[in-house]
């Protein structure tokens, strides 16, 4: 054998050799380190919602699984939503793993569902310069309810913040007040009153004053031995990132508006395709967003509305009518879109400027369709123009009997004159026109 492939031979032999190690060593190191003394770190800020109470129910079973001395939850919140908040608590109160939730960094709050969640924890700290309390029930668009409403939703939460404080040994009467009187506390405020444990500078503070206290777990009475833990930080992995994207009020909205146009531009156009595939697409992510939010459904039905309303605008002869109907029940859609009662949400909805700004749109459009079927209405008798009825053209989009036809390099929407299905490629001749419509035949 030469020198040179006995040389190939040899690296060949080596690196076959390495990879069997790597895949014998490999899955032995990384048992190794997960069984290390260590901690999960997790970050959740922002408003509380399925998306922050999976993530913190994954980072509790990932706790368990790898052996986890400690769960440690970086909190900053205004509030979020009950049965979210409900949940959180739950998997808080039922945890095998001893979970401190930290108020921070400084100026951070544990606002509404804030204040359960950090009073569910085994030990609840704060940041010097934070706040906690305020889960006074609101209406989500952050008025006051309706007495009787509101004396249902306070007495429910008030009981479940009395449980939580009876569970961890702190102060009932000072946590009920955060719901029956809106009360809040700074951080040295809520350790004097037993509402939080101790205030910690940072991490290796909080770590340091943990250390050799016992937390009592789903799975027992534990003491903590925090010197020298090793913060492994758990992240959002990719669905979570783009669920909580799509789960903004403002992004939902988009969602739906666009979702809406499509899904009607394609029924009043069918064979396009394009905008019914769109439409589907968003009206799906829409919904899938709804579904973390408070919705109110007749809000959707407004905007739904008012997206039809500015297709028909531009299908019959409305001169602006209806386009005038689609911007009242945007605007009205837009204001109702997110509602309900809970006792630990804060005050969200629609960006007033980009409502704004989607309703100049559609005004704009209205007008604009107005003036164009105006004007089309009068092509026959201005001699600038050639005469559209007698003319021939090509069916673009199926007729069925509605569809799309191109004449006089024009594209139209158009209907079979008597109602057979016509295909495209197949040449027709103008009957009539009504605004923007065709009706057509068979040339």
């Amino acid at each position: 054998m030469r020198p040179k492939s006995r040389l190939r031979a040899l690296i060949t032999l080596f690196i076959f050799t390495g990879l069997m190690l790597a895949g014998l060593i490999g899955p032995v190191v990384a048992q190794v380190r997960a069984q290390a003394p260590h901690a999960l770190l997790l970050k959740v800020d922002g408003i509380i919602n399925p998306v922050k109470e999976r993530l913190i129910a994954r980072t509790i079973r990932q706790a368990q699984e790898d052996g986890a001395t400690l769960v440690i939850i970086e909190l900053d919140t205004p509030g979020g939503l009950l049965s979210s908040t409900r949940k959180i608590v739950t998997d808080l109160l039922e945890s095998p793993v001893p979970v401190a939730v930290y108020v921070s960094p400084r100026g951070a709050r544990a606002g509404s569902a804030g204040t359960f969640i950090t009073a569910a924890a085994n030990f609840a700290v704060m940041a010097p310069g934070t706040n906690i309390g305020a889960a006074t029930p609101i209406a989500a668009g952050g008025q006051d309810l309706e007495e009787t409403l509101a004396t249902k939703v306070e007495n429910d939460a008030a009981a479940l913040i009395r449980s939580i404080a009876q569970e961890r040994g702190r102060n009932e009467d000072k946590l009920e007040e955060t719901v029956r009187l809106a009360s809040s506390f700074s951080a040295q405020e809520a350790v004097e009153l037993n509402v939080v444990d101790f205030i910690a500078e940072n991490l290796d503070d909080l770590l340091a004053q943990l250390d050799g206290k016992m937390a009592d777990t789903a799975s027992g009475p534990r003491v903590l031995d925090t010197r020298d833990l090793d913060l492994r930080r758990v992240n959002k992995n990719l669905l979570e990132n783009f669920l909580e994207l799509i789960s903004d009020p403002n992004i939902s909205f988009i969602l739906l508006t666009i979702g809406g146009l499509g899904i009607v531009i394609e029924l009043f156009n069918p064979g396009l395709i394009a905008p019914g595939v769109v439409g589907v697409i968003c009206l799906l992510l829409a919904f899938l967003a709804l579904g973390n939010l408070p919705v109110n459904w007749a809000g959707v039905i407004f905007i739904l509305v008012a997206v039809a309303l500015v297709v028909l605008e531009a299908t019959v002869a409305g001169f602006g009518i209806l386009g005038v109907g689609a911007a009242v029940c945007f605007i009205i859609g837009g204001l109702i879109l997110f509602g309900g009662t809970s006792p630990t949400l804060p005050s969200i909805g629609v960006n007033r400027w980009l409502l704004g700004g989607f309703t100049a749109v559609f005004a704009f459009t209205a007008v604009y369709v107005g003036r164009t079927v105006y004007q089309s209405r009068r092509a026959g008798r201005e001699p600038s123009r050639p005469a559209i009825v007698g003319a021939t053209g090509t069916v673009t989009g199926e007729l069925a009997p509605t569809g799309v036809v191109q004449v006089q390099n024009e594209t139209w929407t158009a209907v079979s004159e008597d109602g057979n299905v016509i295909h495209v490629g197949e040449a027709v001749r103008v009957i009539a026109v009504d605004g923007l419509i065709l009706t057509v035949s068979r040339a």
